[in-house]
């Protein structure tokens, strides 16, 4: 039986050698390749760029946790919603974090006072 590393790794080669299939084209309308001539490289000049949300996680201290849950839960009656997510919240204070030098300089701040 294989672990699950040696499973993901089998995968992530057999992509990696899997050639790209196309489809059924015209006859007329692309040039024939010669069994000889070797296709150009491709170029690649840029890294690949992720595609999936990196998630983060926070350990809170229980009275913290309650009170960020009470917090969510008046503020989805504010907005006429079922409920505000943690992750919603999280992703809109890390959003005006990264475009808000004043909110980046006070949490700064904070990070040194808690030193």
């Amino acid at each position: 039986m294989s672990s699950a590393a040696d499973r993901i790794k089998a995968n992530a080669e057999r992509l990696r050698t899997k050639t790209p299939t196309r489809p059924a084209a015209a006859v007329d309308s692309e040039p024939t390749v010669s069994a000889t001539e070797a296709p150009a490289p491709r170029q690649s000049t840029a890294a690949a760029v992720r595609q999936k949300n990196v998630r983060r996680t926070v350990d809170l201290s229980p009275a913290a946790h309650r009170a960020l849950d009470a917090w969510q839960s008046q503020a989805a009656e504010r907005l006429g919603l079922a409920r505000v997510t943690g992750q919603q919240v999280l992703a809109a204070l890390v959003d005006r974090l990264l475009n808000d030098p004043e909110l980046a300089e006070r949490v700064i701040q904070a990070i040194s006072a808690d030193r």
